[in-house]
């Protein structure tokens, strides 16, 4: 497939400065897509944004994707990220990030033959990804990340079980299923006067922590199911796990 030919073919596309075979185009008020050739020609990079974008970074973004595409995509093929991004304008994006077309399914409609042959990208936050999602699991992250919004802040990997005595909640999947980091800490909340409430939390690298309440909140690591549990206060709690979600 001709990706130049195809990419000029959109409406409103012109070239993206200070970028070589890259095109900026708006679809939609509101809404700009980027996309680059990738370094062999054969695929479009794209990101899009939707009330934030930032030419700057944009430029960087595919500037890096397509240095290091081969690198993104070996080691998960549905969703995966690239460390040592230095995001411009100050901003913490810290890894940029794939997305592959089994997932995405972009054009499916208005030009499916183009879908196979691109590849979205975006800046993202490295404590976002285990880098070993199978492929429902990175359509789950696909989905939460708000990939179009270059303002967002960081949005970390965490999976949750729970039961709460006192709200009668609980989780419904029979393993930890992906929440968000607001979640979990409500969860702790809602757990004082819950004898015998529990929420298991794990981060990107497959820590799992576990805290209950007995009178007051206890915690204890979880790979084993066998750590020792220890007395934590409320703030100290929400503290520990917001840090290690983000390592």
């Amino acid at each position: 497939m001709d990706i130049c030919a195809v990419v000029n073919g959109f409406r409103n596309v012109a070239p993206l400065p200070g970028l070589a075979d890259a095109w900026h185009w708006s679809p939609a008020p509101r809404t700009d897509f980027a996309g680059a050739l990738s370094a062999d020609g054969e695929r479009l990079l794209q990101l899009s944004a939707r009330d934030s974008y930032d030419q700057e970074l944009a430029i960087a973004t595919l500037e890096f994707a397509r240095e290091r595409e081969a690198e993104m995509f070996s080691r998960n093929p549905h969703l995966s990220a690239v460390g040592g991004f230095k995001a411009p304008g100050g901003r913490r994006f810290d890894v940029v990030a794939g997305v592959g077309a089994e997932m995405h399914r972009f054009y499916r409609v208005e030009n499916p033959d183009l879908t196979p042959y691109v590849r979205l990208t975006f800046p993202a936050y490295s404590c976002e990804f285990s880098g070993e999602e199978s492929l429902d699991e990175a359509v789950t992250r696909y989905r939460m990340l708000r990939m179009n919004n270059f303002d967002r802040e960081s949005h970390p990997f965490v999976k949750m079980r729970f039961t709460n005595t006192r709200t009668r909640g609980r989780s419904t999947n029979p393993g930890r299923g992906f929440t968000e980091l607001e979640r979990l800490l409500e969860e702790f909340r809602l757990m004082e006067g819950g004898q015998g409430s529990f929420a298991e939390f794990e981060n990107r690298h497959g820590k799992v922590w576990r805290v209950e309440w007995h009178g007051a909140w206890f915690i204890a690591e979880w790979e084993t199911q066998g750590g020792e549990p220890h007395e934590i206060g409320l703030d100290e709690l929400l503290e520990f796990a917001s840090a290690r979600l983000r390592d």
